[in-house]
């Protein structure tokens, strides 16, 4: 892993997950009528899943067709990798319409973290794609159940930029109230928005990645939004290092950690952010990285951050989905006068205090390491 700027000019891609029977084929039916949706690329499983008939244009191929909305639909039959190389192909040919978004519609079993660890590793679809944000339906009525009995429904709302909660209308309120409560426990920075047939804006799902195409800049604090882990009450651990006249290794570090518990949705995911007041040696987080990523990768659902590295006057942005760090952005300032590394994590059986104290040593040791070659010097 190297220090290098991201590449902003690849083609945003949304990942609509959702379990079984929430309303995905709804939404995209909606979503398929937008004006918005002009230059927007959709793949889904199966066009048989979704009424087409009053929207098609034509047929581009078997695979293929144009909307009278201006979107390109496209049933993927073999593997994600295979669906969107073979969709950039035909854009480059000039066989389809000249498109800037994807949106990629799941299975409702899915498991979305390897849905997003392809966006992140395949050669060609890193140079030529960007994960912009996940919108995960859940249904007003059964969500409850389906988190209960179904861990990739857990996984789905964990890992979401956007949270719909479908047939809001066939709910109560006392059981909409506990379901939104439970989803902002597994995920206290996604949006929730209630949603009836569909109905919803094509502004309020897109546009949650780090680079905000309407006003070409990076928007870092809606795209991490730390602040919702802070009113959360979640495990936002902090670590102040005040080195004072004491040499390095003498000073006490303290760790307050604020835990209750209430991101800990049942006793596998957790969702917390971590502040470091100190700089970051960037080998020492390289060195983290590397060694979570190898042993406990299965584990990190998500990782998105902003550090301060020793060194560097800039923020760098880190995101990663298991076991694969994205090449990390360098940000041209930072959004505000806090200037300390916060890393948002999403994790399952893993908690805050072993990735915090590993960091925080590892860093610890370079910088002693660094001071020592310093007096040498």
């Amino acid at each position: 892993m190297t220090l290098s700027n991201e590449q902003f000019d690849r083609i945003a891609t949304t990942v609509i997950t959702g379990f079984l029977g929430s309303g995905k084929t709804t939404l995209l039916n909606a979503l398929l009528t937008q004006d918005g949706m002009d230059k927007t690329a959709v793949l889904i499983n199966e066009f048989g899943e979704i009424g087409l008939d009053h929207l098609l244009v034509r047929e581009v191929s078997e695979d293929v067709v144009l909307l009278n909305s201006g979107c390109i639909c496209c049933s993927v039959r073999g593997d994600l990798i295979s669906g969107l190389r073979d969709l950039f192909v035909k854009r480059t040919r000039g066989e389809i319409p000249e498109f800037d978004r994807v949106i990629i519609e799941t299975t409702g079993l899915a498991d979305p973290a390897p849905i997003l660890h392809t966006l992140m590793t395949d050669p060609l679809l890193t140079t030529k794609f960007r994960l912009d944000s996940v919108v995960t339906t859940v249904d007003a009525i059964h969500g409850a159940g389906q988190l209960d009995n179904h861990p990739e429904s857990v996984k789905q709302a964990a890992v979401a930029d956007r949270i719909l909660m479908t047939k809001a209308d066939l709910a109560d309120e006392a059981t909409r109230t506990t379901l939104e409560t439970r989803l902002r426990a597994l995920n206290p920075a996604a949006p929730i928005h209630p949603v009836v047939n569909g109905d919803i804006t094509v502004s309020k799902l897109f546009n949650a990645g780090l680079y905000d195409p309407t006003t070409k800049s990076m928007d870092v604090q809606k795209w991490l939004r730390d602040e919702a882990y802070e009113q959360h009450g979640d495990d936002h651990a902090h670590h102040h290092d005040d080195h004072g006249d004491h040499d390095h290794h003498d000073h006490d570090h303290c760790h307050h950690d604020h835990s209750h518990d209430v991101n800990r949705h049942d006793d596998h995911i957790r969702s917390f952010c971590i502040t470091f007041d100190e700089p970051i040696h960037w080998d020492a987080f390289v060195t983290w990285a590397e060694i979570f990523t190898q042993m406990r990768g299965e584990s990190l659902l998500r990782v998105k951050g902003i550090l301060n590295l020793v060194g560097e006057d800039a923020p760098v942005a880190i995101h990663a989905v298991q076991h694969v760090f994205h090449p990390p952005a360098s940000l041209p300032a930072w959004p505000s006068d806090d200037h300390r590394s916060k890393i948002v994590f999403i994790t399952k059986d893993l908690g805050p205090q072993v990735i915090r104290e590993s960091l925080y040593h590892l860093n610890a040791a370079v910088s002693e390491t660094a001071d020592g070659n310093t007096v040498k010097e």
